[in-house]
């Protein structure tokens, strides 16, 4: 891969951290603990969701897919319905990712405006489920992963979100396991306990990189001898789920 394809992060512009974790881990909580420390946040989450909003091409893409069934009172597209269709069926998953269209042009177009408007003394924040997988992290200059014991995550599924236990548990197997992720990530936090303490280490962490920044140290990442890792061992798996990685040449 060439440097432009792999858009090497710019450690002189503002700082970008990647926010990655599993379902009910807590990785909402970080992000605001971000926010509250100053920095600019975005919640790929949402930011895919638009690509299917109603006029879009990806709305059209997806109810030919999917079905009518998948629309809601409202005109949306009913993503609890739409979830309960894909999630933990890894080929169904990747026939919603191609209707959608290109979820790596949205989140790179929101991390390349970051790094073209703001300054080094900024802070920024991409919050996806996939962020590592996919490659997106590969645009931040830190990776963070939270994460949670399956019996803890169930737990809050069923409590906060109404889910019931079949539910849950079919979330909980559609997520990566933190040990597969963790050795691509520069800061690892499992949230099996206090808000406090989540929000006393993360604080902690950014209170470092802030001050190597502020020494002039470079900051290493450890996600992108991860993730070629990761393609090499998962290339066969891929090619038959027919998932595709955009931003990446192809060999042959």
């Amino acid at each position: 891969m060439s440097q432009s394809e792999t858009s090497t992060p710019n450690h002189s512009g503002p700082l970008v951290i990647g926010l990655a974790g599993t379902i009910a881990a807590g990785k909402s909580t970080v992000g605001q603990l971000l926010v509250e420390r100053g920095a600019h946040h975005c919640d790929a989450d949402k930011l895919v969701h638009k690509l299917y909003d109603p006029g879009t091409p990806g709305f059209d893409r997806v109810v030919e897919a999917f079905g009518r069934e998948v629309v809601g009172p409202d005109g949306y597209v009913d993503r609890k319905i739409l979830g309960a269709k894909v999630f933990g069926k890894p080929e169904e998953m990747n026939k919603l990712t191609r209707a959608m269209g290109s979820i790596t042009e949205a989140i790179k177009g929101e991390i390349d405006r970051w790094r073209a408007e703001l300054g080094a003394d900024q802070i920024c924040v991409m919050e996806a489920v996939n962020l590592m997988e996919p490659g997106y992290a590969r645009w931040c200059d830190q990776t963070w992963l939270i994460g949670v014991d399956d019996a803890v995550a169930r737990q809050r599924l069923m409590e906060t979100r109404n889910m019931s236990e079949t539910e849950a548990n079919q979330r909980l197997a559609s997520m990566i396991p933190l040990e597969i992720r963790a050795p691509g990530a520069d800061w690892v936090y499992k949230k099996n306990g206090r808000r406090g303490d989540l929000r006393a280490a993360g604080d902690a962490e950014l209170d470092r990189i802030l001050a190597a920044r502020k020494a002039g140290q470079k900051l290493e990442s450890k996600f992108p001898a991860w993730w070629a890792v990761f393609l090499e061992k998962n290339k066969e798996r891929l090619a038959k789920t027919g998932a595709t990685i955009e931003g990446v040449k192809k060999e042959g």
